[in-house]
């Protein structure tokens, strides 16, 4: 395992942080609150993750599914690991998950650009901004599956400070202004083709199955994967 990531057997990747770097870039509203060298992971899902994970915990659980399979599934692994430190304080922040105001518990890209787990490409990375007062949003590209993988949570060790920390960058694998713009524009205007997620050369892609279930409406999904409609029923109403 190396100080900046490890890779597990479901098809994860965890970066280390220090929560100082995240909110260091945040306006004081997006802080999370927690002394600047608190441990924190931010976790990352490669495209492993469908067949490594989802689909042997679909199979086990599809009884006990309430809401969607993936969301169920990270959570059911991050809790996993939780429980590999029982004398420690451990709290997870999912990608999904709100705060009573609307906004998101933590700004996922933004962790994962400050951890080095993957660059976020933004607006402010181009020189010559070609969009107007078009709004453009961002997108993280990971040096080896491009933007075929997905930030899933944020695990946080209050009780543990990493002062020696040293931040690492992140690897800028979308390097040229030509690129860059046709990342973003590819990302904002016709990001249903998942063209975006090529911008780079990448080393595994989401298999044919994976990339048909997430084109799938969620209330449709759980057919794809095995399950009857009553279980459909079950999970979805």
């Amino acid at each position: 395992m190396s100080l900046e990531w490890c890779v597990c057997s479901n098809g994860d990747l965890c970066f280390f942080a220090k929560v100082g770097w995240y909110n260091a870039v945040l306006q004081p509203a997006f802080h999370l609150p927690y002394p600047d060298d608190t441990l924190a992971f931010v976790v990352l899902s490669t495209p492993s993750m469908f067949d490594k994970a989802l689909k042997p915990f679909v199979n086990k659980e599809r009884l006990k599914l309430i809401r969607d399979p993936v969301d169920q599934c990270v959570a059911h692994h991050l809790s996993r690991v939780k429980e590999k430190f029982p004398d420690q304080r451990v709290d997870v922040m999912f990608d999904y998950e709100m705060l009573p105001s609307r906004k998101p518990k933590f700004l996922a890209q933004t962790a994962a650009h400050v951890a080095g787990a993957a660059y976020y490409y933004q607006r402010k990375d181009v020189k010559f901004d070609p969009w107007g007062k078009k709004k453009i949003f961002g997108v993280c590209i990971h040096p080896k599956y491009g933007g075929w993988f997905a930030i899933r949570g944020l695990l946080l060790f209050p009780d543990i400070q990493v002062p020696f920390l040293e931040q690492p960058a992140p690897v800028d694998c979308v390097s040229t202004e030509e690129k860059r713009i046709q990342l973003l524009e590819q990302f904002n205007f016709h990001w249903q083709d998942g063209r975006y997620r090529d911008i780079i050369e990448v080393k595994e892609r989401y298999s044919e199955e994976q990339k048909a279930y997430f084109a799938t409406p969620p209330a449709e999904r759980l057919r794809l994967l095995g399950l009857s409609q009553e279980a459909q029923r079950i999970t979805f109403h």
